[in-house]
């Protein structure tokens, strides 16, 4: 039986409820990882399909870099302004309009000319679908209590390696059935629309909104944030919060710093695996597919595994800072060791197996997406979670151009792997700087 926050027992008994309470609120979150996993296959189709890409419109790996970061332009620079609109008007709607918005410019890069227009629709794309990860940690602190909120946040967060997985097969299968990256492009879009209008039916409405939600998971939903609430009252300052505060918070720079960390070695490898494994490997386009379902797969089982864990642990009585900091040191020190482990790999199955365990520990920190809520005030959530993710994908547009000069000049992936090393130890030293059981302004 879930928990309330503080250590509150919430449970029916305790509520005086009759009736067994529905879930929609995990209906709610499978939905937001099918988005997201919709929104990781969107992103990840453009590197899945590159090598045809690059040889049908003649690009050097060089330009190949900036087309992979130019996604990250505008998803980086909406990133606060997204989470300031999940606070503002309802976050439901928010991360509808944007699915449906994204799905339609996805859409339209499969009648790309040139390299110009393909980055101008991957800019667009990254515009539209900045909302979806703000505007689901938003939704996190009305759908969950403090204690569901590591299966929340590494549920939805679970989609980016799910679909960086499934997108490799999808990929290819669309590649096949439409004629080419183009109709591949143009399905991966009509696909998005229709799954957002399925997720639009059943996230729509908060749990006072909802009518699939009964009585009596709407009254624990609400005793638990309730309780969470008055918590939080009982120690806050009383001085007002502003964004200055936060700027001046060690827990906000290590979280952005974290997640800077850890999206520096993701993206990193989702923009440029497939390519590591064609060049390094002698992979072709098929065996690449195979490839990345397994690697990003294991991220998909790890992010998992990872919050099962935490809530777990923290039901058994583990402390908040001392569970996250054990959970999120482990993830950065073993991605650490795996791609080191990569850049000795003498055969497709060890660099397979090295990959896979890396992506398994990391998204592990796909809890990140829980610290919005623990550190901040509650109307401050969405705009919090959308500084840390533009944090996060400053490092989603750097990483991609750099990764390809490094290559481009040396010819060889092994400085780019070094990078990514210091990026997980850089991870795991961070998130043990973090107290995640004191939100900004709060008096101790």
């Amino acid at each position: 039986m879930p928990k309330g926050s503080s250590g509150l027992q919430v449970s029916e008994q305790s509520l005086g409820l009759t009736a067994k309470p529905t879930n929609v609120r995990w209906r709610v979150f499978i939905m937001l990882l099918l988005l997201v996993t919709i929104n990781y296959v969107d992103r990840a189709v453009l590197s899945i399909a590159m090598p045809a890409v690059q040889s049908d419109l003649g690009l050097d790996p060089a330009i190949v870099g900036v087309i992979l970061s130019s996604f990250f332009w505008g998803y980086a620079l909406m990133q606060v302004p997204s989470g300031w609109l999940a606070d503002k008007y309802r976050p439901d709607k928010v991360v509808y309009g944007a699915a449906i918005s994204w799905g339609i410019v996805q859409t339209l890069t499969g009648f790309i000319m040139g390299a110009k227009s393909l980055i101008f629709l991957r800019v667009l794309l990254g515009i539209t679908e900045a909302p979806v990860m703000p505007g689901a940690s938003k939704l996190q602190s009305i759908w969950l209590s403090s204690k569901e909120r590591g299966r929340g946040a590494t549920i939805i967060d679970s989609g980016a390696p799910l679909g960086t997985a499934v997108g490799g097969p999808i990929i290819i299968a669309f590649m096949a059935w439409f004629g080419g990256w183009r109709g591949a492009l143009i399905g991966a879009g009509i696909l998005t629309i229709i799954i957002a209008w399925l997720a639009w039916r059943v996230i729509k409405g908060g749990p006072n909104g909802n009518p699939k939600v009964n009585e009596a998971e709407r009254e624990y939903i609400r005793k638990a944030l309730e309780e969470e609430y008055e918590e939080h009252k009982r120690n806050a300052s009383g001085v007002k919060i502003g964004a200055k505060d936060y700027l001046k918070a060690r827990n906000f720079w290590c979280m952005c710093l974290g997640w800077f960390s850890f999206n520096t070695v993701f993206y990193g490898l989702m923009t440029w695996g497939p390519s590591y494994l064609a060049k390094t490997q002698n992979l072709d386009i098929k065996a690449i597919g195979g490839s990345i379902l397994i690697i990003f797969g294991s991220g998909f089982i790890g992010e998992i595994i990872g919050g099962l864990i935490t809530d777990k642990w923290r039901d058994k009585g583990g402390n908040f800072n001392t569970v996250m900091r054990t959970m999120l040191s482990i993830a950065g020190i073993m991605t650490a060791i795996a791609i080191f482990l990569l850049s000795r790999s003498t055969s497709v199955t060890m660099a397979i197996t090295t990959l896979s365990i890396a992506l398994f520990f990391l998204r592990w920190g796909g809890l990140y997406w829980s610290i919005p809520a623990a550190i901040s005030q509650r109307e401050h959530i969405g705009t919090v979670g959308g500084c840390m993710n533009f944090a996060g994908n400053i490092a989603g547009i750097v990483t991609p151009i750099y990764i390809g000069i490094i290559v481009s000049i040396t010819d060889s992936y092994f400085l780019a792997l070094m990078v990514f090393v210091v990026a997980g130890l850089l991870l795991a030293t961070v998130s043990s700087l973090i107290n995640y059981n004191k939100k900004i302004g709060v008096a101790h």
